[in-house]
């Protein structure tokens, strides 16, 4: 492990743990500009990061959701404090804080805490995958009818017009579940489910999960199998990769 990926899993840490003294507390949330919720555990968290960043690393770049940055940053941390807040509010322990580091707009390390579950997720590119410090990979299953398939809101994928290709999956697997946001992608990675579904995300959602599921073994790419990261995700094993594809395709 390099000291750069422990500084990160450290830092991830110590911000996730600071949401536990706001949930399930009955606090109340904001209305950002898109409509989306944010909670004073998601600014905290942010700004415990960016402070531990600036002393150990000064000068370098953070893009994060509350606090925004220079997204034209090739070599950046990206920060993601709470995702999944909508899981927070309700008292819903599937919520996690999300870090990566990029180098050429492309993500070489990835931490994932989930604080209320006691889960850390973590990987960094050539290193493999680990789950709570034991290494982990995707499932080895090829049947679909033995899959078991994450998903965004059914809302969002019909937005985004790929509801029909999620429902002709729900058809031909074991089950399909809404365990969303960035733990179903670890999920994926862990080797519990063998797909997540993401019809619309942001960079912040997708980059530290990018290289959890890549080192896991999986597949991490858009709609199309693609693998630039953009504004859709999909992580699954790649046994069972042309065929989640084929149902959107």
């Amino acid at each position: 492990m390099t000291d750069r990926l422990a500084f990160a899993i450290e830092t991830a840490e110590e911000a996730a743990n600071s949401t536990l003294r706001h949930f399930q507390g009955g606090g109340g949330f904001e209305l950002k500009g898109d409509d989306s919720p944010v909670t004073t555990a998601d600014r905290e968290a942010e700004s415990i990061v960016r402070r531990r960043i600036h002393e150990r690393f000064p000068g370098e770049a953070v893009l994060g959701e509350e606090e925004g940055g220079d997204a034209s940053k090739a070599t950046r941390w990206v920060v993601d404090p709470i995702d999944g807040t909508k899981s927070f509010i309700a008292g819903v322990p599937l919520y996690g804080t999300l870090l990566a580091f990029e180098e050429d707009n492309t993500p070489v390390l990835g931490v994932a805490c989930f604080p209320a579950l006691g889960d850390v997720v973590y990987a960094e590119v050539g290193s493999g995958a680990f789950w709570n410090g034991h290494r982990c990979q995707v499932r080895r299953n090829a049947e679909l009818k033995r899959a078991i398939i994450c998903c965004c809101s059914t809302v969002t994928l019909a937005k985004q017009g790929r509801l029909e290709g999620l429902l002709e999956l729900a058809e031909a697997t074991m089950a399909t579940r809404t365990w969303c946001d960035a733990y179903g992608h670890s999920l994926v990675a862990t080797g519990r489910a063998d797909a997540m579904i993401d019809a619309y995300v942001s960079r912040w959602d997708i980059s530290a999960m990018s290289v959890i599921v890549r080192e896991a073994g999986g597949r991490f790419t858009d709609f199309q199998g693609g693998g630039a990261l953009s504004d859709e995700a999909i992580s699954c094993t790649s046994d069972l990769q042309s065929q989640i594809l084929g149902a959107f395709a």
